[in-house]
């Protein structure tokens, strides 16, 4: 029998597996994201066609918008509630010696929260600048449509937007490469046979996600307006 969402939330085994599922959701949705914007560098009609098929989702694009901001929200507040809880175990103590089991504390995992905290705040300023920021229109194949292509290589001309979009990816590079691998983990799909290739293939996602939005920054920065 499946647990319910209150029994999921009412232990910290639960709780870790909420923010795993979660997680591994929000890195395909990562996924999808970049390869949508990977049309950048086919054109501005085809990334603008892109964006116009998406907003022309009416209500359907609303819903799913709210299905990844509770989505969103499920993982940085259970992720939030284990950090103090972990924090709270701890108390003052500190460990006397690093296990070297492979699975100790790493910098990757202590800096999880602060990787997350950067995150956050960029996902609001991302969310300001190119939702709800300027509105310029172009016209693709007789349709006017949002001018999306315009507003992106504006934005990346201002060298403090490279180098903010740029740490941030690096930031969630970091976080995702280890929240990949922990996701498997608290699944309990860690077994040794396969736990290093899944640590592998997070390493090899978070490059591929952090260095492709880095590579489009840049690229946007060097092709100018």
């Amino acid at each position: 029998m499946m647990p319910s969402c209150s029994g999921l939330l009412s232990s910290s085994i639960g709780r870790k597996t909420l923010v795993a599922i979660t997680g591994l959701m929000l890195c395909g949705f990562l996924v999808g994201h970049l390869a949508g914007n990977f049309l950048l560098l086919v054109g501005p009609d085809a990334f603008n066609l892109y964006g116009h098929k998406l907003m022309s989702l009416g209500f359907g694009l609303y819903i799913i918008e709210a299905v990844l901001a509770l989505v969103f929200l499920v993982h940085l507040c259970l992720a939030f509630k284990l950090t103090m809880e972990n924090k709270a175990a701890r108390g003052k103590e500190k460990y006397y010696s690093k296990k070297r089991t492979g699975r100790g504390s790493t910098f990757m995992s202590e800096s999880m929260p602060y990787t997350g905290i950067v995150l956050l705040a960029f996902l609001i300023s991302h969310l300001v600048q190119f939702k709800f920021g300027p509105h310029y229109t172009t016209t693709v194949d007789g349709v006017e449509m949002r001018d999306l292509y315009k507003l992106v290589l504006e934005y990346f001309q201002s060298p403090i937007g490279v180098a903010w979009y740029v740490f941030s990816m690096i930031c969630a590079a970091i976080h995702t490469s280890h929240g990949f691998s922990s996701s498997f983990q608290s699944l309990g799909l860690n077994h040794s046979k396969y736990f290093k290739n899944v640590k592998l293939i997070g390493i090899l996602y978070a490059v591929f996600v952090g260095g492709g939005f880095t590579f489009l920054a840049v690229w946007a920065n060097l092709k100018g307006v």
